[in-house]
């Protein structure tokens, strides 16, 4: 009924993991994008699962920044904080491309 494999539940389990694991610098985001590479099953999946999160992050700073009526404001912000969150993403991509490499291999 329920497919457990995908970019969906894949984004999820790497939303969630690197919430809680955040706080260890590189090793965190990086287990995090592992597992959640892992559940996506292959890399592509796995990749697109992992901009997932940081895509979400800056749409919303720019709904909130032209809702609050500074839409030039929002625009920058989200261009800068997607600049960000992509450099801080790259242990999150990097665990991602692996966990799907190996998802690929037990499968295939």
């Amino acid at each position: 009924m329920f497919n457990n494999r995908g970019v969906w539940p894949a984004w999820l389990w790497m939303f969630v993991l690197a919430l809680l694991l955040g706080w260890i610098p590189f090793i965190g985001p990086a287990i995090a994008g592992f597992v959640g590479g892992l559940q996506a099953g292959d890399t592509r999946s796995a990749l697109i699962a992992a901009v997932i999160p940081s895509a979400i992050v800056v749409a919303l700073v720019f709904v909130l920044g032209t809702v609050i009526g500074l839409p030039i404001v929002a625009v920058i912000a989200g261009a800068g904080l997607f600049v960000i969150l992509l450099v801080g993403a790259l242990p999150l991509l990097a665990g991602a491309f692996l966990g799907g490499m190996v998802s690929e291999r037990r499968v295939g």
